[in-house]
């Protein structure tokens, strides 16, 4: 493979996780992440971490690659994607800010089997507190807009390459996640938990807006 083609893969790959890495966060979503699997074993989140990091990696590629043209088979514009995905993060974001806090004791109790972990692991942890609307408009903004004199070979190295770096990120922020916890208390987790929960219902109203402002502009 000619130097210069790597060095576009490079590059292509590094802006995808530039443009990526902000809004999936990953360091700000592990608290919501704990609070989200009250009871688990750090086992059962080590499985859990490693299937939302897969999962992550399959909807960002796959948005990226062929991600619009789904869209266009099914006559869906992109702002009708961020107004559905902004109330489903609104939806998210409230439902944490309104959940107690469960005890310690109670949660050490509860049994936690393969098919808890795998009926999790997509909704809603992945999507959407991971992967939400708005890193699938990224990506899909990203893919849309390659060159196509970039060639086939860039454009694909640098969908897979891209969201495999940032899902390897999520899998190490979840996976040692308890140990943040641990390192804070959980007074100072629940603080960073709530403001994590409001800043997500803020996030889903901004992506509700954006996609609002975007149907009124191409209604006029």
């Amino acid at each position: 493979m000619p130097l210069s083609a790597v060095l576009e893969i490079f590059k292509t790959s590094l802006v995808v996780v530039s443009a990526l890495f902000p809004i999936v966060n990953p360091l700000g979503n592990a608290p919501i992440f704990l609070s989200l699997t009250p009871g688990y074993s750090s086992a059962a989140r080590s499985t859990l971490s490693r299937k939302i990091a897969l999962n992550s990696f399959w909807l960002l590629t796959g948005s990226m690659l062929i991600g619009s043209h789904i869209l266009d088979f099914f006559g869906i514009s992109l702002p009708v994607v961020q107004i559905g995905g902004g109330l489903v993060v609104i939806s998210t974001g409230w439902t944490l800010l309104q959940q107690e806090s469960e005890q310690p004791q109670a949660a050490m109790k509860r049994k936690i089997s393969m098919r808890d972990i795998a009926n999790r692991a997509f909704y809603p942890l992945t999507l959407p507190l991971t992967v939400g609307p708005g890193s699938i408009s990224v990506a899909l903004t990203l893919g849309a807009n390659q060159s196509p004199h970039r060639g086939n070979l860039v454009r694909i190295a640098a969908a897979i390459i891209g969201p495999a770096l940032l899902s390897a990120v999520i899998y190490f922020c979840y996976r040692f996640a308890e140990r943040l916890a641990r390192f804070l208390g959980d007074t100072a987790m629940n603080v960073i938990v709530r403001l994590a929960s409001f800043i997500l219902v803020c996030i889903g109203v901004q992506i509700l807006w954006n996609g609002v402002r975007s149907l009124v502009s191409l209604a006029h």
